[in-house]
């Protein structure tokens, strides 16, 4: 029964952080309905495009933090009870997902949501900040490269999987629970890029049959 407990005490502080809507919050702040503006997504990305970098990076820093409190502090709630300790890295990895459904689908703005790249690097450097640090890295490098958002986004999110395999196999990290959070992140980014990932094959296509 306290497992249980927790269970649902995860969820519901993993969904109430990630559905903190940042971006909405940044726009109504700045003057503008950003669901209005852009892309209308509410994430960061769609932030720095019309309200500017200074906004653009705060979203970012905030939903990003989210994720990492949502996983911080669901771990340090289960820390308290012994019967849930053996279990803790999988509550904390409830608590990632948890949140970055939230910040996808959030309650207040009727589940329209942001993609949830900053909020899954949040999570991320909650349970696990080796690889964190690595995929961000793999990140920057492949944006400066592309100079786009989504393909950073995609690229890094199916890099995780491969880097936290390598990571359990160096002996640097442990728990295969973390491998399987990595394989679900990879799904909800790709699901959440497919409309990018569509018009970015488009675009390549015309280019290889203008040559």
């Amino acid at each position: 029964m306290t497992q249980w407990f927790l269970a649902l005490a995860v969820c519901f502080l993993g969904y109430l952080f990630g559905s903190l809507p940042f971006g909405y919050f940044a726009g109504r702040i700045a003057g503008t309905d950003i669901r209005a503006a852009g892309s209308g997504n509410i994430g960061a990305t769609n932030v720095l495009r019309v309200l500017g970098k200074k906004w653009g990076y705060a979203v970012f820093l905030a939903d990003a933090f989210k994720g990492f409190a949502a996983v911080r502090l669901s771990s340090f709630i289960v820390d308290q009870f012994l019967v849930a300790r053996p279990h803790a890295e999988y509550f904390a990895i409830l608590a990632a997902v948890i949140c970055i459904i939230g910040h996808t689908f959030p309650v207040w703005l009727r589940f329209k949501g942001g993609k949830g790249v900053a909020t899954s690097v949040g999570a991320v450097f909650g349970l696990m900040p080796i690889a964190a640090l690595t995929i961000f890295t793999i990140w920057i490098i492949v944006f400066e490269i592309t100079r786009y958002v989504s393909v950073a986004s995609i690229v890094a999110a199916s890099s995780l999987p491969f880097t936290i395999a390598l990571l359990m196999r160096w002996k640097m990290i442990h728990g295969s629970g973390l491998l399987y959070f990595s394989s679900v992140m990879l799904i909800l980014v790709l699901w959440r890029h497919r409309s990018n990932f569509s018009r970015l094959l488009k675009g390549t296509e015309q280019r290889f049959t203008r040559k």
